[in-house]
């Protein structure tokens, strides 16, 4: 409290930034993530993992294209990508998933 002019004030803490990336190269996160999703979808035509908080990977967004996806609710291909990552989740803040099956 600010006792001469009877106001609150406020005290400002700086955030944590992540070290800035290149967009040119994938962080390892992604790397590491890209490569359990090759591994757990082999059926995939097209994987592509960005990591959303700015380098530090605790926030991940998927787009995974497979054919492993087909007849499945959209629950059940994200439910299906979740266990694939479940080691990994456990470390993030939050994940986007976009799932599709490839047009024939």
């Amino acid at each position: 409290m600010d006792h001469m002019r009877g106001r609150r004030t406020r005290t400002e803490v700086p955030l944590l930034r992540c070290a800035q990336r290149t967009f040119a190269s994938q962080t390892s996160g992604e790397l590491k993530v890209t490569q359990i999703l090759k591994e757990k979808f082999p059926q995939a035509t097209n994987i592509k993992v960005t990591d959303i908080s700015g380098g530090c990977g605790s926030m991940y967004e998927i787009h995974i294209e497979s054919e492993e996806f087909e007849d499945k609710r959209i629950l059940q291909q994200h439910q299906m990508v979740n266990k694939a990552l479940k080691d990994e989740i456990k470390e993030m803040h939050g994940l986007r998933i976009f799932t599709s099956v490839p047009k024939h």
